[in-house]
Order: structure tokens, then C-alpha cells, then sequence
């Protein structure tokens, strides 16, 4: 299995280049060079498989046993879902209406990215102990990916990541999740600006080639192929938990719901689908809705403004996974969606080539939720069943409770409800806070502040480079450079 960059313009990497390069050299996003196809046996034989189960499956698919063993790839994925509260990893409830909630938030931060990024984290390790190399993670955050990040790496001895937050702007349960691991190996920032202004420092660091060489600074942003990978096991999951039967000739389709930011989840649901899982996909946006322009009218432009909603992870502009959807929907057209993307980066709006269009309506269904909407939606799940559904767990039950039809559906809930106080309390519910996130008030918590008028990717610099003399000095090799999979200048930050 070799990766091929979305826009064509750089040579074929394996599963280890794709997962320390991020972005491809020339701007594009890896994918597989083949999707595989499976057949009605090999559905009928994992539909018996737990969770657990099936990211090991599908991870083997993508990563051969020749790079990593299949005994050491299922240690690997033991190890990565070890501490998540719920003894099936992820839980499905349903509830009334045929509302199927499946719940991918039992990882230690509460959120979806738990699953991803502990995966991510012990591959990485894996790689990096073999060469004995070190790698420098760099995220800017205004929400979960800070602290799933930080949670899939710390304490391991061959990575240091450093988290810019915006001070004040993100949940105090989200700074907190961030804030209060004290370890040697995560480096916390409070920055006294918004997202767009900790983004300024990260990307200029990743442009400076030299000083992103020297300490191989790399992204877990869900450009990162392995975060797609693995969230392919959702949709496989959800189909065998709801789908009624699979004794039918055609299989049954499954619908499933999918609140919507960046695109990754939606991403990996494409690729569920193109590997013969029969399920509709349905992409659910808040107010900041490109993705759902882009689905009806095939009008992929940045809107004149942001708007602050109660789903705030996915008051997202530019969804950048899209390109992947995109390629594969193209027929793995890389001169398309190079000459696509340049429009799109130049203007910020692009139209769809009808045909490209046509095929993307035909792939994914898509639905806008306000926050009327998503407050709605929160209040008669708990009327209904003592639910508390997060708002944007509530973006796809919207669209549930709007559909007259009785497909079997289910939706994807990408965080618990308790790292979202504020709109519970916005919805006339009541919050239920586990000891887990009540703990973290009485915590030490540690964090430097990036104040305004410093230069702070100077501070950046300056302490990225004393965590390398330090890891040096105490017996690791040069941090010579990984390779041709470094991350290349260019950094998204997500929420």
C-alpha cells in the first residue's frame, strides 16, 4: 500500500512517510494510492467484530505487515485504547424515535479525537523508537484537538508537543484538559489573542524550512492520514449495529449522520462507502456552512464571516479535507484538483465543475442546524429519553428528527455533553459532570503565557530548541531530520 499526494506532484510514500509528512510536499493530502474492495464474506464475517476489532482490521488493510507486524499493529492499538472509560470503546444508545446515538467520546478528554489520536500517537512512537529519532508536535487549538493531542503523546519519550491556546476563548474544561497534565514532554501556551493570531507563529515556524528540518516539527490535525484511517471504523460500526439484517439481497443501507467541521469524519465515510459498505452518508454543518453550499450547489466559498455558534468545533471556514472527498470522487484526478485548489486558495471561492458536483450530490447528503436548532433538537432528546445530547451530537439529531422517512439511521455524537455546560444550560437542562471533570478543578495546572507584543514564535523557538539540547544531553540521538516525511509549510489549525 503506497500514498499518493491528492494534487500529483510528488512520488509515492508508504504508511510511516504518510504518517510523519502531514501535508504532502507539494501542498496536496495523501491518500491511498488503492482503496480495497471488499466483498459480501468479509462484511458478513466482521459484522461479528467489536469496535476494537475492526480499527484492527482496517488498519492492517493500509498498513503492511512488512512495515509493522500484525501482532505488534494489534499491541499497538491495545495500548492506544487502554485507558478509555467504556469496556467497547465506543457505546451505541438507542432511543426513542430510532434515534441511534453512537457515542465516540469515552476517551480520557471526552471527545471523538481520542480515538484518532491514540492511535496516531502509539504509531508514531513505534516509528521513532526504531530510528531512535525525536519529533517536535506543534498544535494551535481553540478546543479538543489540544488536549487529544496531548493526551495520545505525553509521557513518551521520543516527542515533545507544544499546544498554543487562546486564553479565556476556549471551555475552562477544554484549557484545563490542557493545562493540568504535568509532564516533561507537553508544553502548554496561553495566548493572549484569538485562533486566527496563535495561528501566526505556527505557521511561520513550519515555513522556516531549515528550523522545521532541524526539529522535525510535524501536525496531528486531522490532515494526517492515520486520523482518517481510523475513523473509518466508525462507519463500519455503525452500519453492523443498526443495519437490520444482513441475510437481504442487496444489503441494506444505513444512514449515517455526521456533524460536520473540517471534514475528516466525512472523509472517512467516503472511503467506508468506495470499499462497498452500503450506507448513505449525511453531512450536517451548524451556521457556517460550506460544506452543505458545496454539497447543494457546488459552491465551495468561504463566507464573508465566521459565526460563533454553540457547536463551536465546527465553526469551521475551510474545510480542508474536502480535497480528499473531492479526489475521490474525481476518479483520482490530481491535475483537476491541483488546478481546483490553486483557484480556490487565490480566491477563496470556487464552483464546481458540474460533473464533479453531480457525483459529490450523488455521495453525500447534507443539512444546516442553527443553534434554534440545535437547542431544539437538545431539549426533546432529554424530554424523550433523559438524554443529554452535545450541541453538536444535537446537529445530527436535528436532521433525524426532520427526516419523515424510517431508513435505518445513526448518528455519530463526537462529544459528551459535559464538556458543554454552557449550552446544556442554554437549552434549560441541567449539566451531569463526571468526577473525571470536576477533578480537574482542584489540579495543579501549568502553562506559559504568550502576551501580546512578544514575539512568540521567537519564544517558540527559543523553547523548542532548549527541549532538544535537554533530550540530547540526556543520551538521545541528533535530532537529525526524519526524512522526506516531514511536514511541509503549511499548518491548519482545527478546533
Amino acid at each position: 500500500m503506497e500514498y499518493i499526494s491528492t494534487r500529483g506532484g510528488t512520488r509515492a510514500v508508504d504508511f510511516e512517510g504518510a504518517l510523519f509528512s502531514g501535508y504532502a510536499p507539494d501542498g496536496g493530502l495523501f491518500m491511498p494510492q488503492n482503496i480495497p474492495s471488499l466483498d459480501r464474506d468479509t462484511l458478513w464475517r466482521w459484522s461479528s467484530l467489536c469496535y476494537r476489532g475492526l480499527v484492527k482490521e482496517l488498519c492492517s488493510l493500509f498498513i503492511p505487515a512488512d512495515l509493522v507486524p500484525r501482532n505488534t499493529l494489534s499491541d499497538l492499538i491495545d495500548r492506544a485504547f487502554s485507558r478509555f472509560r467504556h469496556k467497547d470503546v465506543v457505546h451505541l444508545s438507542r432511543l426513542k424515535d430510532g434515534l441511534n446515538v453512537l457515542e465516540l467520546w469515552h476517551g480520557v478528554t471526552f471527545a471523538f479525537k481520542d480515538l484518532s489520536l491514540s492511535c496516531t500517537g502509539q504509531f508514531l512512537q513505534y516509528f521513532l523508537e526504531k530510528k531512535q529519532k525525536h519529533v517536535t508536535i506543534l498544535v494551535g487549538t481553540s478546543g479538543d484537538t489540544g488536549s487529544s493531542a496531548i493526551e495520545s503523546v505525553r509521557g513518551q519519550k521520543n516527542m515533545d508537543i507544544f499546544v498554543l491556546l487562546p486564553k479565556g476563548l476556549c471551555t475552562q474544561i477544554q484549557e484545563l484538559q490542557m493545562t493540568t497534565v504535568i509532564e516533561d514532554n507537553v508544553h502548554v501556551f496561553a495566548a493572549h489573542g484569538n485562533s486566527d493570531e496563535i495561528d501566526e507563529p505556527i505557521k511561520e515556524l513550519f515555513a522556516d524550512d531549515d528550523f522545521a528540518r532541524k526539529y522535525n516539527l510535524m501536525s496531528l490535525n486531522s490532515v494526517n492520514w492515520s486520523r482518517i484511517m481510523v475513523q473509518i471504523a466508525h462507519f463500519f460500526y455503525a452500519y453492523f449495529q443498526c443495519a437490520p439484517s444482513l441475510d437481504t439481497t442487496p444489503l441494506p443501507v444505513v444512514e449515517i449522520v455526521v456533524p460536520t467541521g473540517g471534514g475528516g469524519n466525512i472523509t472517512a465515510g467516503c472511503i467506508a462507502q468506495k470499499m462497498g459498505l452500503p450506507i448513505r452518508v449525511v453531512a450536517v454543518v451548524n451556521s457556517n456552512d460550506i460544506i452543505h453550499r458545496t454539497v447543494q450547489h457546488g459552491d465551495f466559498s468561504v463566507a464573508e464571516s465566521m459565526k460563533a455558534t454553540l457547536a463551536s468545533a465546527m465553526d469551521i471556514q475551510e474545510p480542508y479535507n474536502v480535497e480528499r472527498i473531492l479526489w475521490l470522487l474525481s476518479g483520482s484526478d490530481s491535475s483537476l484538483i491541483k488546478t481546483l485548489m490553486a483557484r480556490f486558495s487565490a480566491s477563496k471561492r470556487l464552483k464546481l465543475p458540474e460533473d464533479l458536483h453531480r457525483k459529490l450530490s450523488e455521495t453525500l447528503r447534507s443539512c444546516s442546524a442553527s443553534d434554534e436548532d440545535i437547542v431544539g433538537a437538545m431539549r426533546r432528546c432529554w424530554e424523550e429519553n433523559q438524554y443529554l445530547l452535545c450541541p453538536h451530537s444535537a446537529v445530527a439529531a436535528h436532521y433525524h428528527y426532520s427526516q419523515p422517512d424510517s431508513i435505518p439511521r445513526c448518528c455519530l455524537a463526537p462529544a459528551s455533553a459535559a464538556k458543554f455546560q454552557d449550552a446544556v444550560l442554554q437549552a434549560g437542562l441541567v449539566p451531569q459532570i463526571p468526577p473525571e471533570i470536576t477533578a480537574l478543578t482542584t489540579m495543579e495546572t501549568r502553562s506559559t503565557p504568550l502576551e501580546r507584543g512578544q514575539d512568540w514564535a521567537q519564544v517558540l523557538r527559543g523553547r523548542i530548541g532548549a527541549v532538544a539540547q535537554r533530550w540530547e544531553a540526556e543520551g538521545g540521538s541528533q535530532f537529525a531530520p526524519l526524512g522526506q516525511w516531514r511536514i511541509r509549510g503549511q499548518v491548519v489549525t482545527q478546533t
